[in-house]
């Protein structure tokens, strides 16, 4: 682990907490080298599923990815991390539980696109326009009616 400050590559752990509501550990450290202190996260690896793209293309599921796509989708917007790291778990989880070891891109983001939908629906709309490719005016149109609808039969 590197130092953030220096580069130096030797550092000592000064504490260690385990995350309550994630598999993973959170790590006070200090640099050997010019005493910096920072913090790290350490995750467990829940699944090595592969995601399976559009393209055929296969990649290692990536939760930090999962985060910083679905808070693309939140910027601005009053959604605490909590709850984005509740979605990646979330997926993790199910993921886990199914015993799969191959994921369609397509599945993760349905779920993602759900569980925002129920959260923030500007966050919602974002995401889906990205993972949908929308291209015209019309398709948010065409979204927004459809989630008026949906919150005017509830």
């Amino acid at each position: 682990m590197k130092c953030p400050n220096c580069g130096h590559e030797e550092n000592r752990v000064i504490d260690s907490r385990p995350l309550i509501k994630e598999n993973g550990i959170r790590r006070r450290r200090e640099c050997e080298k010019c005493a910096y202190r920072f913090t790290t996260y350490e995750y467990v690896t829940l699944t090595n599923a592969l995601v399976v793209k559009s393209n055929g293309a296969r990649e290692e599921f990536n939760r930090e990815k999962l985060i910083h796509s679905i808070m693309l989708a939140c910027v601005k917007r009053p959604v605490p991390m909590d709850l984005i790291h509740g979605i990646v778990k979330d997926v993790e989880n199910k993921i886990l539980n199914e015993g799969l070891s191959e994921i369609q891109s397509k599945a993760i983001g349905e779920m993602v696109i759900d569980a925002l939908k129920r959260i923030d629906k500007v966050a919602y709309i974002r995401f889906a326009s990205v993972y949908h490719d929308f291209e015209s005016v019309d398709e948010f149109h065409r979204r927004i009616e459809d989630l008026e609808r949906s919150e005017n039969t509830l």
